[in-house]
């Protein structure tokens, strides 16, 4: 089940127990007798459900509203943003910079902004909308996009390469030294990418339609991205990724990755 409704069930569950404890339980609870003397029910003959529900309800829907609308966690599964992204990292992603959107149906309410070339975003995969991925956006509706021979063209412009040299150590998947890290620049921003000379690449050229974005891994021969199952819509965006609040170093055998703690993410 889907974390969110997940949450949203336990606030209405508890929400509905607390509504009826208030309005029908305590007028039929008996009073309490001390010393043939009636007094008011106390806390000790209150439900024990009850007392639960009065004490998760309000931290339940404090989570429930800073996921839906302000930030939410996610966790890295794969090495497909290396090296931007590591496995392992634990990001926060903005709720709000594209928008408001009703949880649940993740329907827009209130338009805050829209994804820009470059932003690092988290959404709902078109194929497995249960399933969260995380890419970069790098067309926009109306792009004209080519991909040839691993180099990026947008709109018949250049996304400039330059080579940073050969990644080692912790920076490096499993491919090892067949790895080359450049430094691609995307208007004006620029971001670290990954290509692997062992691998051919696919070559594309595609006009993204409105309402729809195109979006790529940084590790680009090693990622499932819109080269292969087409484009995200913008009903399927969650939000943008900004912050890696913790990482655990799970490919070099566990660990906390304390030098990725605090990194923008950009």
């Amino acid at each position: 089940m889907d974390f969110a409704l997940a949450l949203f069930i336990a606030l209405v569950v508890t929400g509905a127990i607390i509504y009826w404890d208030k309005y029908f339980g305590q007028q039929r609870r008996e009073p309490v007798k001390e010393d043939g003397q009636s007094a008011p029910s106390t806390a000790a003959r209150i439900p024990l459900l009850v007392e639960y529900s009065r004490a998760f309800f309000p931290i339940i829907l404090v989570v429930f509203l800073l996921r839906s609308f302000v930030v939410e966690p996610f966790r890295i599964p794969s090495g497909s943003m290396l090296p931007s992204l590591y496995i392992g990292d634990f990001i926060l992603v903005s709720k709000f910079t594209y928008g408001l959107r009703l949880p649940i149906i993740n329907r827009l309410i209130v338009a805050t902004g829209r994804p820009e070339r470059g932003d690092v975003m988290v959404f709902r995969f078109p194929r497995d909308p249960k399933t969260n991925f995380i890419k970069r956006v790098v067309g926009l509706p109306g792009d004209v996009l080519t991909y040839r021979d691993k180099q990026l063209m947008i709109n018949d412009q250049v996304a400039t390469l330059q080579n940073t040299g050969r990644l080692e150590g912790e920076s490096a998947d499993a491919a090892g030294s067949a790895m080359v890290e450049y430094l691609e620049q995307l208007e004006g921003s620029s971001h670290g990418v990954l290509l692997d000379s062992r691998r051919q690449s696919r070559s594309i050229r595609v006009s993204v339609p409105e309402g729809q974005y195109f979006v790529m891994g940084d590790n680009r021969d090693h990622s499932n991205d819109s080269r292969y199952w087409g484009f995200v819509p913008e009903e399927n965006i969650v939000g943008r990724a900004f912050f890696v609040w913790f990482s655990w170093d799970s490919p070099s055998g566990g660990g906390v990755n304390w030098k990725r703690i605090g990194t923008i993410i950009d």
